[in-house]
């Protein structure tokens, strides 16, 4: 990985903070899934993860733990601390505003009902009862493949 890329990877806090910045308080759940969709598709158009922290595939759907952590016990979420949407650059910011055009409006149990339809949740949760804890991480090559095919 070179210098310039890394210098430019931001946190799932600094993802999750621009999203409300852009459309405002909403679900916890909703949140993650907007998170883990802008993180599918930066792998597929921009060829490079939008931030480092891992995505685990958890009963309910995709879940970034870094980012539950800082939710944890909120329905709602207003704020991310110690998140700044001013550490996306351009295309970073592009990226989650196109993945906000097509999922913004949407419910978090539409969106919580797709990622269970998905393969890369699917194949995470391989073994694992309907509702049984998890934390399998749902790999960006997963997602890559996935999300590349659609």
């Amino acid at each position: 990985m070179n210098r310039s890329t890394n210098r430019h990877m931001c946190t799932v806090l600094d993802v999750a903070s621009y999203i409300l910045a852009k459309k405002g308080p909403m679900t916890a759940m909703k949140l993650e899934k907007l998170v883990y969709y802008a993180q599918a598709w930066s792998l597929v158009w921009d060829e490079k993860p939008l931030f480092k922290n891992r995505i685990e595939a958890w009963a309910n759907g995709p879940v970034a733990p870094t980012l539950y952590n800082a939710h944890r016990g909120q329905f709602e979420v207003r704020r991310v601390l110690h998140g700044d949407a001013r550490r996306l650059d351009r295309t970073q910011r592009e990226t989650v505003d196109a993945v906000l055009e097509y999922y913004g409006d949407k419910s978090s149990q539409w969106l919580s009902d797709l990622t269970h339809s998905e393969a890369p949740w699917i194949e995470a949760r391989n073994g694992l009862a309907p509702g049984e804890r998890g934390r399998v991480e749902i790999t960006r090559a997963a997602m890559a493949e996935y999300y590349e095919g659609l």
